[in-house]
């Protein structure tokens, strides 16, 4: 009966045991994500506070008040625009715009840009409708122009204490997302309605903490806050929380695989978003493992210590008369107490974190295989040493010295710190210290037991990171600098060859004396000059095209001018183009020299296409067909065609499959197409090559 009453003892320790041990290592994690949440939270209202100040300046600039009172005066709308793109730039904000009392917008920060704001109506927007009543607007949605996700901060423009206009700043938080999804840990942030808006793991967007009330939905859909999604499901989250814990236990899939998770929610009142951190449970088995295991072999060594007392008790009782087997029985107990000492040390020298052990005047009396392999000095060297120790850091030693003192008087962060050590080779070690009091069976305090972990490598990881977003920034800053020169660069060539075609022609016909021709060639100089002319005007507007200067140009006129431009290079390749008109009396509404730009771009590049070919196969052919309120204009070739997996790539800028291209050929005749109202399609042919097909509306 006392055998199994101790048993049951045993096992109610070794398991009370476990569930400390995890409690402990809850606590421990729950303040690490505290300070986890903390950082991100100060990093979040630190990139807010960053550009709050900017619609406010904004709004007391005179030209902007002055715009707002004459919306027509294109002075000082160019004005606006330049100090709205010059504070983007100065703030690295997303954008800047200014919009009137009836929600169209007047200036911005990118009105250079396809994308521009300008003209774009954002009377349903909420931080719009919070600014016009004489609020600050705060509204973090999807862009309705670029569909770009970004937080908007709107602030009222007042003259003589009345509400004339709106700026708006709208501020990216996709960088933080990147970086967030470069972690190790999820992190994810929701709004007011518990709906997720940013998270490192990209199937948990757009998904709710619960199910979405109706009045929710429709307010969501009224404002186009995430686009044109109107269905949010539940999160696939299972929670629970532990007693007397603010942080919760979550468990759920992470790219396809089960996941336990430490979680904590951080309020941002002022934004409306709740924060939630996250870390791995792993550490709080292994702990409550480690528990188990540690106190079965206290148990353990305790019941060897129970059994050797009896049996000390029984031998001394039958001293006189089983000496012998007394002395037998003493050899085998003390060997097996050699071997669960022995099995104890091997446990402690296998831990990968450094274990190191100080009476209370700080002398080293225990250190840990892995605390010498990382300081570089052999436990002889260590043991008896006291402040300073051999591998403190010669630049930290101050630093050091008051670390120790704080630690030796019980004064050590609960959370550990940060230490920075050097090796015996020479090289830093950088390591994160925890130390714990050191209390002997008798409940006596003996010292003081530090944890070493050794944080070098994702020291150096976060540094590596730091420095590859700078290159990228520097990146994208060159990119944007090339690419208006890469535009007029691709746009003239072809204006320019027809240039050197003429003038060697009329060189040569000038050897030849007086002639007709020679007139001719000249004048055909002096039309491309014009034209080259009219196409470094038109790419300098090309950003925000004026409407007001289209004109009705007939689909025949524009077909015939391309055919007359394209004619000497046909000839010189040995090319037909054959022209087929299905409505020649069709009119469309637009600029003639860039609709003849888009489709020289088009017979270009046919032609180059085809080249190549056999002279019988060496032909393109052009037509034209009329099709209920619109006209639809096919260049096809019989050329080797486009791959399928790159039919989606070929009208992005910068791509091209030509040694020597730019790649914007196509995504300039895209964005002409569109901005005459139009489109611009491409498919493979089934007898081999590629058709493109150009379609405008026409007008009466």
């Amino acid at each position: 009966m006392l055998r199994l009453l101790a048993g049951v003892g045993a096992v109610v320790l070794i398991i009370a045991s476990g569930k400390w041990a995890e409690q402990f290592e809850l606590e421990v994690k729950t303040s690490a994500l505290r300070q986890a949440a903390s950082a991100q939270v100060l990093g979040l209202r630190g990139m807010v506070e960053k550009h709050d100040f900017l619609p406010y300046a904004a709004a007391r600039h005179p030209d902007v008040q002055d715009l707002l009172r004459s919306p027509q005066d294109r002075a000082i709308q160019q004005r606006v625009n330049a100090y709205l793109a010059d504070m983007r730039e100065t703030t690295g904000a997303s954008a800047l715009f200014l919009i009137d009392l009836k929600g169209l917008t007047l200036a911005a920060s990118n009105w250079n840009l396809a994308t521009s704001f300008v003209g774009k109506s954002y009377h349903r927007r909420p931080y719009f409708e919070d600014a016009l009543s004489g609020k600050r607007g705060l509204f973090y949605g999807l862009g309705l122009t670029t569909g770009e996700s970004g937080l908007f901060i709107a602030e009222p423009v007042r003259a003589l204490g009345s509400v004339i206009g709106v700026v708006v700043v709208k501020i990216s938080l996709e960088p933080l997302q990147r970086a967030w999804m470069r972690g190790g840990e999820p992190v994810v942030l929701r709004d007011s309605r518990g709906i997720v808006f940013l998270s490192a793991v990209p199937e948990w967007m757009f998904h709710s903490m619960h199910p979405v009330s109706p009045v929710d939905e429709r307010w969501i859909v009224e404002h186009a806050q995430y686009g044109a999604r109107q269905r949010f499901d539940v999160l696939p989250w299972e929670t629970e929380t532990p007693r007397g814990m603010d942080s919760f236990v979550l468990r759920t899939k992470v790219n396809g695989k089960r996941a336990n998770l430490l979680a904590l929610d951080t309020p941002l009142p002022e934004l409306g978003w709740t924060l939630t951190v996250t870390s791995d449970m792993k550490e709080v088995v292994q702990a409550r493992q480690a528990a188990f295991a540690l106190t079965a072999l206290a148990v353990a060594l305790a019941l060897v210590g129970i059994m050797y007392w009896r049996l000390r008790e029984k031998r001394f009782k039958e001293q006189q008369s089983a000496r012998v087997e007394l002395e037998r029985r003493v050899e085998e107990r003390t060997r097996d107490l050699q071997e669960a000492h022995a099995f104890q040390k091997a446990m402690e020298d296998s831990l990968s974190v450094g274990m190191r052990a100080r009476d209370p005047e700080g002398r080293i009396i225990y250190v840990n295989p892995a605390l010498c392999a990382m300081v570089g000095y052999s436990a002889e060297e260590l043991l008896g040493c006291s402040p300073p120790y051999p591998y403190w850091h010669p630049d930290d030693l101050e630093k050091q010295a008051r670390e120790s003192d704080a630690a030796l008087q019980g004064r050590a962060a609960p959370h550990g710190f940060e230490s920075r050590i050097r090796h015996k080779d020479g090289h830093d070690v950088i390591t994160m210290v925890y130390t714990a009091p050191l209390v002997d069976a008798q409940g006596l305090h003996r010292g003081w037991m530090s944890s070493v972990v050794d944080i070098t490598a994702q020291k150096k990881a976060e540094s590596r990171q730091r420095e590859q977003e700078l290159r990228l920034q520097l990146s994208a800053r060159l990119a944007s600098v090339g690419e208006m020169a890469s535009t007029l660069a691709h746009e003239l060539n072809q204006p320019l060859m027809a240039l050197s075609n003429f003038a060697m022609a009329a060189r040569a016909l000038a050897a030849q004396g007086p002639s007709d021709m020679l007139s001719g060639a000249l004048d055909e100089i002096v039309e491309q000059s014009k034209r080259a002319s009219d196409i470094v005007k038109r790419v300098r507007g090309f950003i925000k095209p004026q409407r007001a200067l289209y004109e009705k140009v007939p689909i025949a006129t524009i077909i015939s001018h391309t055919e007359a431009q394209l004619r000497p290079e046909q000839q010189r390749h040995g090319i037909s183009l054959r022209v087929t008109l299905g409505d020649d009396g069709a009119l469309v509404q637009g600029d003639r020299v860039l609709l003849e730009q888009l489709l020289l771009n088009l017979v270009h590049n046919a032609i180059q296409a085809v080249q190549d070919l056999p002279t019988q196969q060496r032909c393109i052919e052009l037509t034209s067909a009329r099709i209920e309120h619109a006209v639809r204009i096919t260049v096809a070739d019989h050329g080797p065609g486009i791959p399928a997996e790159h039919l989606d790539q070929v009208f992005t800028p910068f791509y091209t499959s030509k040694a020597d291209g730019l790649g914007l050929g196509l995504s300039i005749c895209r964005t002409i197409a569109e901005a005459h109202g139009g489109a611009i399609t491409v498919e493979n042919r089934s007898a081999g090559g590629a058709s493109f097909s150009l379609t405008l509306p026409t007008v009466p």
